[in-house]
């Protein structure tokens, strides 16, 4: 039995990890600025515009690990 492209998109969850809303909202809440989250199964990579914002994610990565719930690994990345 051959499934059609139409009938395995209709079975996929294209919905964001919680993980990845949670930072977003943080983030956004508390330096007003977007950032891009990729969720994996052992760590969470934040993509930032600018070092120096990047930075200061980074210094606050327990602050948006408790933000998100998880204790998988952040990394920080510069865009």
């Amino acid at each position: 039995m051959s499934s059609s492209l139409a009938d395995i998109l209709a079975n996929k969850n294209f919905d964001e990890p919680y993980e990845a809303t949670q930072i977003k909202k943080y983030v956004l809440e508390t330096y007003q600025k977007s950032v891009a989250v990729t969720v994996r199964e052992k760590d969470i990579t934040i993509t930032a515009q600018g070092a120096a914002f990047t930075h200061a994610l980074r210094m606050r990565w327990k602050q948006i690990q408790r933000a998100a719930e998880t204790d998988k690994r952040l990394i920080f990345r510069i865009a």
